[in-house]
């Protein structure tokens, strides 16, 4: 097995490490200057073919989904326990391969999915109903029965580059815990971070061929959303491929798990604390350089409190330090690749022409020629019927668009193909909470939240941002099928 600084690189098949069948090396670049991190093996058609041979052979023939409940999550809890004691390497993976800042590698890139799986082996795992009696029925003689959940099978996990920890650890979790059997192509921009699962689970004790790990392109990534010995396809990415997924697993009748992309509503309610508004809405478009589909990019503001909020965010923006991830201090890291970088800056000329204002940013920043930077942009003067503020530009990108009653707000909100996430702000919290209700989006957070990340919340949303829930009770439901037995405890 070759190594970049100690990292795993070849793919983890059936066990066992191994290169590609015809060599091919895939390239890891650094975002944030450029620089090659590494090489990691980039799988043909015919290792991902062996792949998924191998978790159908693990689920059919194996032990792990028949595994007493108990049992599995001791294994998961041996799991749990390697993924927490490399959490410093998890960190410097992610930090280097997707550019995320260090203070967001370290809270919410690695902490909160090693939360997720945790709390999914020691909390939901022993308490999930996977076996209920059901009423017993009268007719010609007593029937009696139970309904059983068991693994769904092989599921095949897609996931993209923003957040590689987290999405990896999102699908695994309730798969591993559901007693499926997974193969995990992880983004081929952020692969390192993925194969370093396939050395936890060598020294878990995971059963070969339960998790699979191949790093490649889009070819190794369609066969894994027909292959017949699929059963499940869960995909985080855009919504136009998670569009062409759908359509691919649909030809076998495969379940889909869709979580796909946002644009979110940020409202704010005339008598909204505009002090901590500001800050909050600034993070929500600039985290990780606006590359996150629960970002709140849509800015609904009160008219009478419009100029005011605008000021105030400007005043955040001007603070705000972009720059190497790796400084402590770094606000906002780069964007994943030249390509999207471009793609950023084609929204910002096409909000200009739109007719939209840029109050802020718009360039690339000074001094940061290396890498893949664009400044923060704030727009003003936006309709909501605008691509600005229709499209998901995955960019730290936010428009502000006025409204005049909260009729109008939860109207502009909902006028998107998206759903994903929301976010209510107002002096009177039974007045937010009664404008989170009438939003059509999967997750809405009033006054800020608090209490951290909720391992329980389910996460998805409505329309085209998504088909299923991750986390929790719910996440584990989409890797169970439900069977029903019946059986007779006494004749007429």
């Amino acid at each position: 097995m070759r190594h970049v600084s100690g990292w795993p690189t070849e793919l983890y098949i059936d066990g066992a490490w191994r290169a590609a069948s015809d060599g091919g090396r895939l390239q890891v670049l650094n975002p944030a200057d450029g620089s090659l991190v590494g090489e990691v093996a980039e799988a043909t058609v015919g290792d991902v073919e062996s792949a998924i041979i191998a978790a159908r052979r693990a689920f059919d023939e194996g032990p792990w989904a028949h595994l007493p409940v108990l049992e599995r999550q001791q294994v998961l809890r041996a799991f749990a326990d390697g993924l927490e004691a490399r959490e410093a390497a998890f960190t410097e993976l992610v930090v280097a391969e997707a550019g995320v800042t260090l203070q967001l590698a370290r809270a919410a890139q690695v902490r909160a999915p090693l939360l997720h799986f945790r709390d999914m082996v020691e909390r939901v795992l022993p308490t999930f109903a996977f076996s209920r009696p059901q009423p017993p029925t009268f007719g010609l003689g007593i029937g009696q029965g139970v309904v059983l959940r068991e693994p769904a099978g092989v599921v095949s996990a897609i996931t993209a580059f923003n957040w590689p920890m987290f999405l990896n650890i999102s699908k695994i979790a309730p798969a591993l815990a559901a007693g499926c059997t997974v193969v995990l192509r992880p983004s081929p921009l952020t692969p390192l971070s993925a194969l370093l699962l396939g050395e936890v689970a060598e020294e878990a004790g995971l059963p070969a061929g339960v998790l699979n790990i191949v790093t490649g392109g889009v070819d190794a990534a369609a066969l894994l959303t027909h292959h017949p010995a699929v059963d499940v396809v869960s995909f985080t990415g855009s919504d136009a491929v998670g569009r062409q997924v759908m359509q691919q697993a649909a030809v076998g009748a495969k379940r889909t798990v869709l979580e796909l992309g946002g644009k979110s509503a940020n409202i704010v309610l005339d008598d909204a604390d505009l002090a901590r508004v500001a800050p909050y809405a600034v993070t929500n478009f600039t985290r990780h350089s606006g590359q996150g589909c629960a970002c709140f990019t849509r800015v609904l503001v009160h008219e009478s409190r419009h100029d005011e909020l605008v000021e105030r965010m400007l005043e955040v923006l001007r603070g705000l330090k972009v720059g190497d991830p790796t400084d402590p201090a770094t606000d906002m890291g780069p964007l994943i690749s030249a390509r999207q970088r471009d793609r950023v800056e084609s929204y910002v000329a096409l909000g200009r022409e739109e007719g939209a204002t840029v109050a802020f940013g718009g360039g690339r920043p000074a001094g940061l020629d290396a890498g893949f930077f664009v400044e923060p942009v704030l727009f003003t003067d936006v309709k909501n019927s605008m691509r600005i503020a229709q499209e998901e530009i995955f960019g730290p990108v936010g428009v502000v668009i006025p409204f005049s009653s909260d009729d109008e707000a939860v109207s502009i909100a909902n006028d998107s193909p998206f759903g994903l996430s929301g976010a209510v702000w107002a002096k009177d919290p039974v007045r937010a909470y009664g404008v989170a209700t009438r939003l059509r989006t999967g997750m809405v957070t009033l006054n800020g939240g608090g209490g951290g990340v909720n391992p329980h919340g389910p996460f998805g949303g409505y329309k085209i941002s998504g088909v299923g829930r991750e986390f929790g009770e719910a996440g584990l439901e989409e890797y169970l099928e439900t069977k029903t037995v019946n059986w007779a405890v006494a004749s007429g």
